[in-house]
């Protein structure tokens, strides 16, 4: 296992995305756990999906900033990567020792027909990141001790090898956010080679749990089936994908945040780039037709739905889709020799936790 050699406590650390699913629950882990840390939050509650989880998750950092004991202390910024202008200022006034860019625009299907906001938020706002690390260094300062991104499985696209592994190539994107995706790793690699900039791209396999996204399926299977609407479970039900609970991502992140790569120079007098990727999955691919009998169980126990549900009626198998993939599966070796870490929490378990956060935030008036 490497050897931590970034302190995070008492430290700056810029989160973009924090209003995100896995942003808002990397920030509490940060506030809870950390000592004395400066945690810069930054986001553009765009309206991509419910604005009001966003707020949601936003108040949660409200609240829990309040009470932490850690002395660690919570400051929102609204604004989008995109701005150039504002990234600056916020490098230039709170100078971040680390940096986690999970600010992004998500979801394969949307890239189909929004081409144009993963270009500025994935390319644009990514390359304001990159821009504004390489300008931490200047006049001698420290600078920009670790950069931590989020990549995504999707750059695996329609690769035949499973488990995906990060020493595979990734050189055939089946959707415009894949592609951005892959963009952001070959940028990534470039700054760490040109500006000695240590940096982690972290590969996500299908992140799920309470106060998740509304696109991703179980969240979206959940709202429909509520209505007494049909589901559609792609690929005729012969798609499998590696679940990964929100808790399990965000300790990888925070592990690989205390673990910078290491700089040095080779053999030509110029910097060996400090680059990593790592993939965070559960390393057990599940059935898309077994998810969904796990998550209907887990509605009913939750009371969600009722016990005489009449799920079969709403099952339809229908076609892949553009830009999906039949399966996803990591290959976390790498993380688990780096870090000593795997994730390991089970879908049962994950859904359960989905399924009473729903009832409590959806369903209060008929409790």
């Amino acid at each position: 296992m490497l050897q931590i050699n970034v302190n995070l406590d008492t430290k700056t650390i810029l989160v973009t995305g924090a209003a995100g699913f896995i942003g808002a629950n990397l920030c509490k882990e940060l506030l809870t756990t950390v000592k004395g840390a400066k945690v810069i939050c930054l986001d553009s509650v765009n309206d991509y999906y419910d604005v009001s989880i966003k707020e949601y998750r936003l108040n949660e950092l409200e609240q829990l900033s309040r009470s932490v004991t850690t002395g660690s202390t919570f400051t929102f910024i609204k604004g989008n990567i995109a701005d150039k202008e504002l990234i600056t200022d916020v490098f230039s006034t709170h100078k971040p020792a680390v940096v986690v860019n999970l600010a992004a625009q998500a979801g394969v299907r949307y890239s189909i027909t929004n081409p144009d906001a993963y270009i500025e938020s994935n390319i644009l706002g990514f390359m304001n990141i990159l821009e504004a690390c390489r300008h931490s260094y200047d006049d001698g300062n420290t600078g920009v001790e670790h950069l931590v991104y989020a990549s995504s499985s999707s750059v695996y696209g329609s690769n035949k090898k499973v488990p995906y592994s990060t020493d595979d190539k990734v050189d055939n994107p089946v959707s415009l956010y894949a592609a951005t995706k892959k963009s952001n790793e070959l940028l990534a690699h470039a700054y760490s080679k040109l500006y000695n900039i240590p940096s982690t791209g972290l590969r996500f396999f299908t992140v799920y749990g309470p106060a998740g996204r509304p696109d991703m399926a179980y969240f979206s299977f959940t709202n429909r089936l509520i209505k007494g609407q049909d589901i559609q479970i792609f690929n005729y039900g012969n798609c499998k994908r590696d679940f990964t609970y929100v808790d399990d991502i965000v300790e990888g992140i925070k592990r690989v945040m205390q673990r910078s790569p290491e700089k040095a120079i080779g053999e030509d007098g110029l910097p060996i780039p400090p680059y990593r990727i790592y993939n965070i999955g559960n390393n057990s691919p599940e059935n898309l037709l077994d998810f969904v009998d796990i998550l209907q169980q887990e509605l009913i126990r939750a009371g969600v739905l009722p016990e005489d549900y009449d799920f079969e009626s709403h099952k339809k198998l229908v076609p892949m889709q553009p830009g999906d993939v039949p399966v996803t599966y990591a290959d976390t070796s790498a993380l688990e020799r780096d870090m000593g870490f795997k994730p390991n929490t089970s879908l049962r378990d994950g859904l359960w936790k989905f399924a009473q956060w729903y009832r409590e935030f959806y369903m209060k008036e008929e409790k």
